[in-house]
């Protein structure tokens, strides 16, 4: 008489729960937690977690213009850009960039501890900056509190 052989189930796209969570920024330090934050954008922290599928969660980011940089990375760490043009390289440093675009830092963060693969675009599309407290999806957290 043979044994039966144990196999480990994969999870199925269909089967994939999405849950949201709400990330504050306020006086966090922005490289620890954007490492947090592509945790659940990829879906590592569920038992369910499979490679080559995009199980991750949505991810709500208030108060990025109160973010932190240790040391004195806001006066000196620059973020480039190039246009193609021959004098098209522009720079800002990470002082100016908060106070012009916060979100876009912390989606550069966020976008550089993800995986270069095809599921990046899809994870970042699950991540939704806001400068302030304010934001449409609180009533996607009342619900998920509630039960």
């Amino acid at each position: 008489m043979t044994q039966p052989t144990k196999s480990t189930k994969s999870q199925s796209a269909s089967a994939i729960q999405r849950a949201w969570h709400l990330v504050d920024l306020k006086d966090q330090v922005l490289g620890r937690t954007t490492g947090e934050i592509a945790k659940f954008l990829q879906g590592k922290h569920k038992v369910s977690y499979t490679t080559y599928l995009d199980s991750g969660d949505h991810v709500v980011v208030i108060n990025a213009r109160d973010l932190v940089l240790t040391g004195r990375k806001m006066q000196q760490k620059e973020y480039k850009r190039y246009s193609g043009y021959p004098g098209g390289l522009k720079s800002i440093t990470a002082e100016r960039l908060v106070i012009k675009n916060a979100k876009e830092m912390v989606r550069h963060a966020v976008s550089g501890m993800l995986p270069k693969n095809k599921l990046r675009d899809r994870r970042l599309a699950r991540l939704h900056i806001y400068e302030g407290s304010d934001h449409p999806y609180s009533v996607k957290f009342q619900i998920k509190n509630s039960k």
